[in-house]
């Protein structure tokens, strides 16, 4: 086993992945752009290594900094925690080159992945559901046309190498579909150096539900229980819960075949998570699903994955990675009670912008329950160079309604002042009845921010 893991993140992502490492006995050593020195996740870890100046290119995106930091700290393993560079084969190739442990999927996993097109047409040959869509990229908005007509209306456009919802939008007829193509063609380039795009039947309505896998460390690929993450703004998600309120017993046994056999179509080994679009129109005659993507790195929602199963997938992914197997009996994992997550930004609760900052006081609510994984605290600065996540506002209880309650109580009792959050936000979710039913898509936010008929 090795005796030192570099964290190459920063934020409440760093600081989750620091105290695991620290529980099990290991050295943690953050690295850290000047923006960040002061934050907390610098101070907590047992050494950490300045990389450069306040923009991700000049710090964490910066593929040789990172590796010099390994070495001068004497780092054995680097763990890249979730955005950044976790999902760079480059990076995983070079830390793997460096004579380091990568703490992550092989790069080749990473690379079938991470291009959209190629990841559909592999777990496709492997007997996962695709939507009905292309199966090579489309060049020009001639091809697109042609292949709509053979897909057929309406349309989801996405950019083939990206995520986070960019690049990615609806077209319902060909003027709509040349009018897509142009954008994402280009925001694909701009953002991700890959003007490749992909066209698949959109569903709507959906749902997006995705799997926790763990590839483990004997060549099993193994799945901890499903997460919602329909609750979305412009594409990206908000919050989480676990279990699914609309699974039955039956289709969600179907979709964690699905996932673990994505994860086999890849040899994965690591924590990673198989995204899923569910037609709800469909769930009176049993349910249909699709792959969307398949995310080879720890996902920002994975606490309430922890919380219902009690496995601590940061803990998995270190034993995978050094060739350990897991601390916990891969086939008697049993989720109990249901867990919700909220994702506490500093941004305009209303418009959904961001909102840097002076923390003028921050109170974490707690008790039984409650969990709050925060990059943050009373008297840090929120800068603009990176996302505005400021916490993981995390509640686990016996069933649904009781979780409910508790995230409820969460809400009201988390103070922050100095700037603006999204806290508000959460109270208007937490007492919408479309929510509170458990029967909501993808559009949820859309409909609480339409304008309200008049009287």
């Amino acid at each position: 086993m090795f005796e030192s893991v570099l964290v190459a993140n920063r934020g409440e992502i760093a600081r989750r992945v620091i105290r695991t490492v620290q529980r099990m006995g290991l050295k943690a050593i953050a690295v850290y752009s000047e923006a960040d020195a002061t934050l907390p996740f610098v101070k907590e870890a047992d050494d950490a290594v300045l990389l450069g100046a306040a923009a991700p290119s000049e710090s964490y995106l910066d593929i040789a900094k990172v590796l010099e930091a390994a070495e001068q700290s004497g780092a054995q393993a680097i763990h890249p925690g979730y955005g950044f560079l976790s999902e760079n084969a480059a990076f995983a190739r070079a830390v793997i080159d460096a004579g380091l442990v990568w703490i992550g999927p092989a790069p080749d996993a990473i690379v079938a992945m991470g291009d959209k097109v190629a990841a559909r047409n592999l777990v496709g040959d492997a007997g996962v559901p695709v939507a009905p869509g292309t199966r090579d990229p489309v060049a020009n908005v001639e091809a697109a046309l042609v292949a709509a007509k053979a897909v057929g209306y309406p349309l989801m456009v996405k950019a083939a190498g990206g995520g986070g919802g960019i690049g990615m939008s609806v077209a319902h007829d060909d003027e709509e579909l040349a009018t897509a193509f142009a954008t994402a063609q280009s925001r694909a380039e701009r953002f991700f150096g890959n003007p490749s795009i992909l066209l698949e039947r959109y569903v709507p309505r959906a749902r997006h539900v995705e799997v926790q896998i763990l590839g483990l460390a004997d060549g099993r690929v193994v799945a901890l229980g499903e997460r919602d993450c329909s609750v979305q703004r412009r594409h990206q998600k908000v919050a989480e819960e676990t279990p699914c309120p609309v699974l039955t017993p039956a289709l969600r046994a179907r979709m964690i075949e699905a996932a673990v056999r994505a994860g086999e179509s890849v040899g994965y080994r690591g924590a990673g998570t198989v995204e899923f679009l569910l037609d709800p129109a469909s769930l009176a005659t049993g349910g249909d699903f699709y792959f969307l993507e398949m995310n080879a790195r720890l996902q920002v929602e994975h606490p309430i994955t922890e919380l219902v199963t009690g496995v601590d997938l940061v803990e998995q992914q270190l034993l995978a990675a050094a060739g350990k197997p897991p601390t916990f009996d891969p086939d008697a994992v049993t989720p109990r009670g249901h867990a919700i997550e909220l994702r506490v930004y500093a941004e305009d609760p209303k418009r959904f912008l961001p909102s840097p900052g002076t923390i003028s006081r921050w109170h974490e609510p707690s008790g039984p329950g409650v969990r709050v994984d925060a990059g943050y605290a009373q008297g840090d600065v929120v800068t603009t160079f990176y996302d505005p996540l400021l916490a993981k506002l995390c509640v686990h209880a016996a069933d649904r309604p009781a979780a409910l309650e508790l995230a409820r109580a969460a809400v009201a009792a988390f103070e922050i002042e100095g700037l603006k959050s999204n806290l508000p936000f959460f109270t208007e979710l937490l007492a919408d009845e479309e929510f509170i039913s458990g029967v909501y898509d993808t559009g949820l936010i859309d409909r609480m921010r339409a304008p309200k008929p008049s009287a």
